[in-house]
């Protein structure tokens, strides 16, 4: 199973401590992914950039800035969220994506790592910047690779990246005001299995990587695939590193210097971690099935609902209890389904039901949608637990509200 790290009677501890619907988080197991991957690539010149998009809330990013993670924002607030967090500017990587020339500006001037994706931004950047601060360039690579079209960002369809088949217009910017192209970026999507679609990424970097007489780095991107369920393949980080490895020693940089290879892990650091717990409100049997009605909905857990994702979920309240089917659906007023006709251990109204593989996208992308309250979130360290974020109040919802 892909996730046993905290055990069913400590996560109903924490539901009966800190109330549900409640996002848990086992530091233990992101120090344990962050190390898969670093004695992995022990032997290469390879960095790793939290791809924070997954979760931001300042406690993790102080963790995984301690484990000596660099980190991957998507938006200048992420930015100013990583340097809150103490990550010094030339471990921060901004990866624009059809944002206005402004906040590259406002990103320049904290001094971070930049990557442009398009050639529109990549002329403003020249004319105001010019040479006198290095710029990466996000390449869109003609790839077809993800677990799911929706997180696919590397094919001939999608909005990210610059096309590699407009890569003389690039380096005409390039001449024209003589920019200092540090890195090229390219990332195919998300639960990537096979190692070979890095590799294929590379091979189609080494043929422009001559072109460009600056370069230090080559961006990977992210995409490891992390098991969901019992069975579920997942990306295999030795050999991803062994392939990598082979293809650089097989293709020098011309320019002689070594160049250093960096990946975006975001899910594969976090998902793990995460548990999200819900108490059950309602159990309501029809004709065509047994629906499970918690308290929680797609507003806090998005996921199954916008992706079609698969997240195991474990009656932690009755664990030898028979196993019955049911639908596990949500309390908003919305079609929130969770989990169709999924086996679970005998359910009682007032049961615990835990939610596993949790930790990325979750609390991220949930919302008061039917001024519900967001959850709060637990980190759990040493053995202990760390509410590192409170539960909404009625007077969150009224925040940013003026009233006439």
């Amino acid at each position: 199973m892909s996730q046993e790290s905290l055990s069913p009677a400590y996560l109903t501890r924490l539901a009966q401590e800190f109330g549900t619907p409640l996002y848990a988080y086992d530091a233990a197991k992101i120090k344990q992914q962050y190390d898969k991957l670093t004695t992995a690539f022990n032997n290469s010149n390879t960095l790793f950039f939290y791809a924070c998009k997954a979760l931001t809330n300042i406690n993790i990013l102080r963790y995984i800035r301690d484990l000596g993670a660099n980190v991957d924002c998507s938006s200048v607030n992420e930015v100013k969220l990583a340097l809150h967090a103490g990550f010094p500017p030339e471990r921060i990587l901004y990866t624009s994506n059809g944002i206005g020339f402004d906040e590259i500006e406002e990103a320049q001037s904290l001094g971070v790592i930049i990557n442009i994706d398009s050639l529109s931004n990549l002329e403003k950047f020249g004319r105001k910047f010019g040479a006198s601060h290095p710029v990466g360039v996000r390449l869109r690579p003609g790839i077809m690779a993800g677990g799911n079209l929706k997180i696919s960002t590397g094919h001939d369809k999608s909005k990210f990246g610059i096309p590699v088949d407009q890569i003389e217009k690039v380096l005409s910017l390039v001449e024209k005001y003589q920019l200092e192209i540090a890195d090229l970026h390219i990332h195919t999507g998300s639960e990537i299995v096979d190692p070979d679609v890095f590799v294929k990424g590379i091979e189609i970097l080494f043929d422009l990587i001559p072109r460009f007489n600056h370069l230090k780095f080559i961006d990977l991107g992210g995409g490891f695939k992390v098991p969901y369920k019992d069975g579920d393949s997942e990306t295999d980080i030795q050999l991803l590193a062994q392939k990598v490895t082979k293809a650089f020693e097989s293709h020098p940089n011309p320019g002689g210097r070594p160049l250093q290879v960096w990946f975006e892990p975001g899910k594969f650091l976090v998902s793990e971690s995460g548990y999200f717990i819900t108490k059950v409100n309602v159990i309501k049997t029809t004709d065509a099935a047994t629906f499970v009605s918690v308290d929680s909905g797609f507003n806090h857990l998005i996921r199954p609902m916008f992706y079609d994702a698969y997240h195991r979920i474990d009656n932690i309240s009755n664990p030898n209890g028979q196993p019955r089917r049911y639908s596990v659906v949500g309390n908003i007023c919305e079609t929130d389904t969770f989990a169709w006709d999924r086996t679970i251990n005998e359910v009682r109204e007032g049961d615990y039901l835990v939610f596993y593989n949790a930790g990325a996208y979750g609390f991220e992308m949930s919302s008061n949608f039917n001024s519900r309250y967001k959850p709060a979130e637990v980190l759990v360290k040493d053995g202990q637990a760390h509410l590192i974020r409170r539960r909404d109040r009625f007077e969150d919802l009224l925040r940013n509200q003026i009233e006439l």
